[in-house]
């Protein structure tokens, strides 16, 4: 949904848990998704999904009494209401042995806080919880070589152990595997190093169709699905999310036919078609908890990149309070190469093949394009500078400087919720 904004109009941009003003010195278009009301009962739509899913059997129909029942679940990076689906699963089959696996892919492990505050005192008594590792080769088991490779694909190996598996996501437009959710919740999430590194090899990451929105012709996608079949899946859950993380819709089911019909409603409400690229777009990391650290943050620029121009700029509101973060080798990968050319470079030599290596590659080709300058109150402007971004300390002003650049003329776009509303050139 675009609203024309004239010069003069305060816009609240998501920013870590609440929001921050952006005065417009000139006239914009502010580009938001069309959010869905959120649902009077979702407690009740979520327990409805379970026993009239969309397609294939009912979950109860699936668990035998007295099975063991393996979860995957987001992890702290994503805003999944756990606390509010994670009982009423549990409510539906109380006579399985639940374990919950945080699908967490190469993130980092969430700490005892997070997980209290992800799955809730309640379940965590009720159940076991396991932290994928993709680190612990060990712990993973073959599932046959990913097509378009010859790398042999290796998922949870407790995780494959259970008697049933079920998967519980929320579907929004991701800039490299079309959607979020899905078969996303087995690979990359519950997926070894290796898996993970061929489902985004730079290849596949830097096809056209790996991006916002498409499935179709997508090898990233294809890929991830390709995997995720073989994990026998019995039944998945994904919902969608408004602009307050609240509850819009349920789709369950067979994996993951549930998940497509999802995946239909948020490219018309998330997706917008957009006539003429923009001099400069203003985005955000659609606030906490997607604006944790810059890593998570280039969704944001990526989601301003399909509609800047050439030479355009960028300027990105994202709270950043976990740093660049510390752990993984995006901030290694970033001080190794030093420019976005020289790892562009590296990558077509075939001489890179790391973790973290595709969001750095995603950055870089934005970089290629346009200026991105950075304001993040978790961050130094040495810590933005070393990540190859410009700092902006006053959002206003940097606003201002760049329409000055630019020239008063300039076409200028916002996306306050960032990557949950993607516009798009046609």
């Amino acid at each position: 949904m675009t609203e024309h904004l004239r010069a003069g109009a305060t816009v609240a941009l998501r920013y870590g848990r609440g929001t921050l003003p952006l005065a417009l010195p000139v006239a914009a278009d502010v580009i938001r998704p069309r959010h869905s009301a959120p649902l009077a009962n979702p407690a009740g739509a979520v327990a409805a999904a379970l026993v009239r899913p969309l397609a294939g059997a009912p979950l109860r129909d699936l668990v035998p009494s007295g099975a063991c029942v393996g979860v995957s679940v987001c992890d702290m990076t994503r805003p999944f209401p756990s606390r509010l689906v994670l009982p009423i699963v549990l409510d539906a089959i109380p006579d399985a042995l639940v374990t919950v696996f945080i699908a967490s892919g190469t993130h980092r492990a969430c700490t005892p806080e997070e997980l209290d505050a992800m799955l809730g005192p309640a379940v965590m008594a009720r159940v076991r919880v396991v932290q994928h590792d993709a680190f612990d080769a060990a712990a993973h088991t073959p599932v046959g070589v990913i097509p378009g490779s010859t790398t042999v694909a290796a998922l949870d190996a407790a995780f494959l152990a259970q008697d049933v598996r079920i998967t519980l996501g929320f579907i929004e437009p991701h800039f490299f595997a079309g959607f979020s959710g899905g078969p996303k919740m087995v690979a990359p999430g519950l997926a070894a190093l290796d898996t993970v590194l061929e489902l985004h090899s730079a290849v596949r990451v830097g096809h056209p169709n790996a991006t916002f929105g498409v499935l179709a012709g997508n090898p990233l996608h294809e890929g991830i699905a390709a995997v995720a079949e073989r994990a026998g899946v019995a039944f998945s859950l994904d919902v969608t999310l408004n602009d307050r993380h609240e509850v819009t819709a349920v789709y369950a089911g067979s994996p993951w036919s549930a998940h497509a019909d999802g995946c239909d409603v948020v490219r018309e409400t998330a997706m917008e078609r957009v006539a003429a690229p923009y001099d400069i777009v203003v985005t955000t990391n659609s606030g906490y908890p997607l604006d944790q650290n810059l890593y998570q943050a280039v969704k944001g620029i990526c989601a301003a990149a399909g509609i800047v121009r050439d030479g355009g700029a960028i300027l990105l509101a994202a709270e950043c309070a976990d740093g660049l973060p510390a752990h993984g080798r995006y901030r290694e990968l970033l001080e190794r190469w030093g420019s976005p050319a020289a790892y562009l470079a590296a990558l077509a030599a075939g001489e890179l093949r790391a973790h973290d290596q595709w969001q750095v590659q995603k950055q870089a080709l934005v970089l290629k394009r346009a200026r991105v300058l950075v304001h993040a109150g978790g961050l130094t402007s040495a810590q933005i500078q070393g990540a190859w971004f410009e700092p902006a300390s006053d959002l206003t002003a940097s606003l201002a400087d760049l329409v000055a650049a630019y020239g008063p003329g300039c076409r200028v776009a916002v996306l306050p919720e960032g990557p949950q509303s993607i516009a798009f050139l046609g």
